[in-house]
C-alpha cells in the first residue's frame, strides 16, 4: 500500500473537495457497497455505458490530486478506454 504524506490541511481539502463536480457522485447504497474501494482494475460500474465516464473521472481525480496509479490501474485503464475515443479527461489541479 502506498502511503501519502500530506499535511492535515491537504487531507482535509481532499476529503471535502467540492470544487470538482466529480468528487461526490450520488449512487444507490447497493452500488456504493458493491464498489467499496475498488479501482478500475478491480471492478467497473455495472452500467457498461458509464465505463468511459468512470475511467475519465478516475484519471481526472488522480491527476487533480497528483495521486499515483498502481501497476494494476496502469494496466487496466488502457483496456477500458480503448472503447472511448471521444472521452476527454478534464481536471484542474487542486490547490
Amino acid at each position: 500500500m502506498l502511503t501519502i504524506s500530506w499535511s492535515a490541511t491537504r487531507q482535509e481539502a481532499y476529503a471535502n473537495d467540492q470544487a470538482s463536480p466529480d468528487t461526490l457522485i450520488a449512487v444507490s447504497a447497493a452500488s456504493n457497497r458493491s464498489k467499496a474501494d475498488k479501482d478500475p482494475a478491480d471492478g467497473l460500474p455495472s452500467e457498461g455505458s458509464y465505463h468511459c465516464t468512470y475511467a475519465a473521472t478516475w484519471a481526472g481525480t488522480k491527476l487533480r490530486w497528483a495521486l499515483a496509479a498502481d501497476e494494476n490501474e496502469r494496466q487496466a485503464l488502457p483496456g477500458v478506454t480503448e472503447d472511448c475515443p471521444a472521452t476527454t479527461v478534464i481536471y484542474e489541479p487542486a490547490l
